[in-house]
Protein backbone atom coordinates (compact mmCIF):
# COMPACT_ATOMS: atom_id res chain seq x y z
CA UNK A 1 0.00 0.00 0.00
CA UNK A 2 1.51 3.11 -0.58
CA UNK A 3 0.11 7.13 -0.80
CA UNK A 4 -0.99 9.20 -3.16
CA UNK A 5 -2.52 12.57 -2.28
CA UNK A 6 -5.30 11.27 -0.07
CA UNK A 7 -5.64 8.19 -1.54
CA UNK A 8 -4.00 4.75 -0.61
CA UNK A 9 -3.53 2.90 -3.45
CA UNK A 10 -2.87 -1.18 -3.26
CA UNK A 11 0.55 -2.62 -4.81
CA UNK A 12 -1.62 -4.92 -6.31
CA UNK A 13 -2.08 -2.18 -9.57
CA UNK A 14 1.19 -2.23 -10.19
CA UNK A 15 2.12 -6.01 -9.27
CA UNK A 16 -0.45 -7.93 -11.01
CA UNK A 17 -1.75 -8.49 -14.40
CA UNK A 18 -4.99 -7.70 -16.31
CA UNK A 19 -6.64 -7.19 -19.62
CA UNK A 20 -9.85 -7.84 -20.23
CA UNK A 21 -10.22 -10.54 -22.58
CA UNK A 22 -13.88 -9.78 -23.87
CA UNK A 23 -13.61 -13.07 -26.64
CA UNK A 24 -13.18 -15.00 -23.34
CA UNK A 25 -15.79 -13.70 -20.74
CA UNK A 26 -18.25 -11.85 -23.47
CA UNK A 27 -18.48 -9.18 -20.21
CA UNK A 28 -19.82 -11.04 -17.81
CA UNK A 29 -18.97 -8.89 -14.99
CA UNK A 30 -22.23 -6.72 -15.95
CA UNK A 31 -24.36 -9.92 -16.09
CA UNK A 32 -22.60 -11.56 -12.37
CA UNK A 33 -22.30 -10.46 -9.04
CA UNK A 34 -25.08 -9.63 -5.83
CA UNK A 35 -25.85 -6.16 -6.65
CA UNK A 36 -25.70 -3.59 -9.58
CA UNK A 37 -22.99 -1.39 -10.49
CA UNK A 38 -21.83 0.74 -7.92
CA UNK A 39 -22.53 4.49 -8.41
CA UNK A 40 -21.01 8.02 -6.92
CA UNK A 41 -23.90 10.46 -5.56
CA UNK A 42 -23.10 13.13 -8.71
CA UNK A 43 -23.81 10.41 -11.32
CA UNK A 44 -27.36 10.19 -9.96
CA UNK A 45 -28.60 13.05 -11.55
CA UNK A 46 -26.69 12.24 -14.23
CA UNK A 47 -28.11 9.01 -15.34
CA UNK A 48 -31.62 11.16 -14.42
CA UNK A 49 -30.53 13.81 -17.39
CA UNK A 50 -29.00 11.43 -19.86
CA UNK A 51 -31.86 8.64 -19.40
CA UNK A 52 -33.94 9.60 -22.92
CA UNK A 53 -31.15 9.80 -25.14
CA UNK A 54 -29.96 6.09 -23.48
CA UNK A 55 -33.39 4.31 -23.62
CA UNK A 56 -33.24 3.96 -27.34
CA UNK A 57 -30.60 1.39 -26.88
CA UNK A 58 -31.74 -0.52 -23.84
CA UNK A 59 -33.80 -3.86 -23.82
CA UNK A 60 -37.43 -3.96 -22.77
CA UNK A 61 -36.54 -6.08 -19.63
CA UNK A 62 -34.03 -3.34 -18.88
CA UNK A 63 -36.37 0.02 -19.39
CA UNK A 64 -39.26 -2.05 -17.44
CA UNK A 65 -36.82 -2.63 -14.43
CA UNK A 66 -36.18 0.89 -14.89
CA UNK A 67 -39.35 2.62 -15.07
CA UNK A 68 -40.69 0.50 -12.54
CA UNK A 69 -37.78 0.94 -9.90
CA UNK A 70 -35.96 3.82 -11.00
CA UNK A 71 -33.10 4.63 -12.91
CA UNK A 72 -30.87 3.70 -9.61
CA UNK A 73 -31.79 1.81 -6.51
CA UNK A 74 -30.35 1.73 -3.08
CA UNK A 75 -28.66 -1.89 -2.42
CA UNK A 76 -28.47 -3.45 0.88
CA UNK A 77 -25.52 -2.04 2.08
CA UNK A 78 -27.15 2.05 1.96
CA UNK A 79 -25.25 2.47 -1.21
CA UNK A 80 -26.20 3.29 -4.64
CA UNK A 81 -26.66 0.76 -7.36
CA UNK A 82 -28.23 0.11 -11.01
CA UNK A 83 -30.76 -1.66 -11.01
CA UNK A 84 -31.19 -5.43 -12.09
CA UNK A 85 -32.73 -7.02 -14.59
CA UNK A 86 -34.18 -10.53 -12.33
CA UNK A 87 -31.68 -9.91 -9.91
CA UNK A 88 -28.97 -10.84 -12.11
CA UNK A 89 -27.69 -8.52 -15.16
CA UNK A 90 -27.27 -4.99 -14.97
CA UNK A 91 -30.97 -2.87 -16.23
CA UNK A 92 -28.57 -0.49 -18.42
CA UNK A 93 -26.92 -3.72 -20.38
CA UNK A 94 -27.61 -5.12 -23.70
CA UNK A 95 -26.38 -8.04 -25.53
CA UNK A 96 -24.99 -7.56 -29.17
CA UNK A 97 -25.20 -10.40 -31.75
CA UNK A 98 -22.01 -11.65 -30.79
CA UNK A 99 -23.53 -12.56 -27.11
CA UNK A 100 -21.48 -10.18 -25.86
CA UNK A 101 -22.50 -8.16 -22.84
CA UNK A 102 -22.00 -4.01 -23.41
CA UNK A 103 -23.36 -1.31 -21.32
CA UNK A 104 -26.07 0.61 -23.18
CA UNK A 105 -25.24 3.82 -21.45
CA UNK A 106 -21.35 3.05 -23.79
CA UNK A 107 -23.63 2.77 -26.82
CA UNK A 108 -25.14 5.49 -26.38
CA UNK A 109 -22.18 7.75 -25.65
CA UNK A 110 -19.80 6.00 -28.32
CA UNK A 111 -22.82 7.26 -30.95
CA UNK A 112 -22.36 11.00 -29.47
CA UNK A 113 -26.08 10.78 -27.89
CA UNK A 114 -24.54 11.95 -24.63
CA UNK A 115 -20.80 13.01 -23.14
CA UNK A 116 -20.96 10.44 -20.18
CA UNK A 117 -19.04 7.21 -20.99
CA UNK A 118 -20.93 5.17 -18.18
CA UNK A 119 -20.62 4.96 -14.19
CA UNK A 120 -16.85 5.72 -13.19
CA UNK A 121 -17.33 2.19 -10.87
CA UNK A 122 -17.51 0.36 -14.26
CA UNK A 123 -15.16 2.37 -16.32
CA UNK A 124 -12.46 1.46 -13.56
CA UNK A 125 -13.46 -2.02 -13.24
CA UNK A 126 -11.21 -4.07 -12.05
CA UNK A 127 -9.84 -1.11 -9.74
CA UNK A 128 -12.46 -0.92 -6.93
CA UNK A 129 -12.82 2.85 -5.22
CA UNK A 130 -13.89 2.97 -1.24
CA UNK A 131 -14.39 6.29 -0.14
CA UNK A 132 -13.99 6.78 3.56
CA UNK A 133 -13.71 9.94 5.52
CA UNK A 134 -10.20 11.30 5.28
CA UNK A 135 -9.01 8.73 2.55
CA UNK A 136 -10.05 7.17 -0.36
CA UNK A 137 -8.67 3.47 -0.71
CA UNK A 138 -7.86 2.04 -4.56
CA UNK A 139 -8.05 -1.31 -4.21
CA UNK A 140 -7.47 -4.06 -7.06
CA UNK A 141 -10.47 -6.21 -6.66
CA UNK A 142 -9.88 -10.04 -7.97
CA UNK A 143 -12.62 -12.17 -9.33
CA UNK A 144 -13.04 -15.74 -10.64
CA UNK A 145 -14.74 -14.60 -13.38
CA UNK A 146 -11.86 -12.60 -14.41
CA UNK A 147 -9.49 -15.29 -14.56
CA UNK A 148 -9.12 -14.91 -18.42
CA UNK A 149 -7.83 -10.88 -18.23
CA UNK A 150 -5.39 -12.01 -15.89
CA UNK A 151 -3.70 -14.33 -18.23
CA UNK A 152 -3.56 -12.08 -21.07
CA UNK A 153 -2.45 -9.51 -18.75
CA UNK A 154 0.22 -11.69 -18.02
CA UNK A 155 1.04 -12.83 -21.58
CA UNK A 156 0.99 -8.76 -22.58
CA UNK A 157 3.10 -7.52 -19.59
CA UNK A 158 0.09 -5.23 -19.07
CA UNK A 159 -0.73 -4.51 -15.26
CA UNK A 160 -3.90 -3.06 -13.82
CA UNK A 161 -2.42 0.60 -13.47
CA UNK A 162 -1.63 0.39 -16.91
CA UNK A 163 -4.57 -1.76 -18.14
CA UNK A 164 -6.71 0.72 -16.06
CA UNK A 165 -5.21 4.14 -16.96
CA UNK A 166 -7.99 6.01 -18.82
CA UNK A 167 -9.94 5.59 -15.98
CA UNK A 168 -7.73 6.07 -13.12
CA UNK A 169 -7.22 9.48 -14.96
CA UNK A 170 -10.90 10.06 -15.38
CA UNK A 171 -11.29 9.53 -11.69
CA UNK A 172 -8.32 11.39 -10.36
CA UNK A 173 -6.88 13.23 -12.53
CA UNK A 174 -3.66 13.10 -15.17
CA UNK A 175 -1.34 13.96 -12.54
CA UNK A 176 -2.14 11.44 -9.83
CA UNK A 177 -1.88 9.32 -12.47
CA UNK A 178 2.14 10.48 -13.27
CA UNK A 179 2.70 9.99 -9.63
CA UNK A 180 1.54 6.71 -9.54
CA UNK A 181 3.69 5.65 -12.67
CA UNK A 182 6.65 7.07 -10.69
CA UNK A 183 5.62 4.75 -8.03
CA UNK A 184 5.83 1.82 -10.95
CA UNK A 185 9.53 3.49 -11.77
CA UNK A 186 10.22 2.77 -8.35
CA UNK A 187 8.78 -0.61 -8.51
CA UNK A 188 10.81 -1.83 -11.35
CA UNK A 189 14.04 -0.21 -10.09
CA UNK A 190 13.77 -2.13 -6.84
CA UNK A 191 12.78 -5.59 -8.84
CA UNK A 192 15.93 -4.98 -10.76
Amino acid sequence: MFQIGKTLVSADLLNEDFVCNLNKCKGICCVEGDAGAPLNEDELSILDDIYEDVKPYLRAEGIQVIENEGKYTMDTDGDWVTPLVNNKECAYLVFEENGFSKCGIEKAYEDGKIDYKKPISCHLYPVRIKEYSNFTAVNYDVWDICSDACTLGKELKVNVATFAKDSLVRKFGEEWYEELMEVQKEVNNQKK
